[in-house]
């Protein structure tokens, strides 16, 4: 995710802990939509699709701290 901004990610998540939150949050939901998807987490496709609209969103998020971020460097 955001392969551009891997060395500023590195420093946010060590410096800034509201994007290490929604960070750490975005990686687990990613995870738990993988084992929904492949069956191991049981889960009806309702409720997968919530869970992606719900990573889409933390990670537009995490997209405009970036952002500013970079712009602040």
């Amino acid at each position: 995710m955001f392969p551009e901004y891997r060395d500023l990610i590195t420093r946010l998540k060590s410096s800034d802990t509201h994007f290490m939150h929604l960070f750490d949050k975005h990686n687990l939901l990613d995870q738990k939509i993988k084992n929904m998807e492949a069956r191991i987490e049981p889960a009806t496709t309702v409720e997968i699709e919530e869970a992606k609209k719900e990573k889409l969103q933390l990670k537009d998020q995490l997209y405009v701290i970036l952002r500013k971020a970079s712009g602040a460097a």
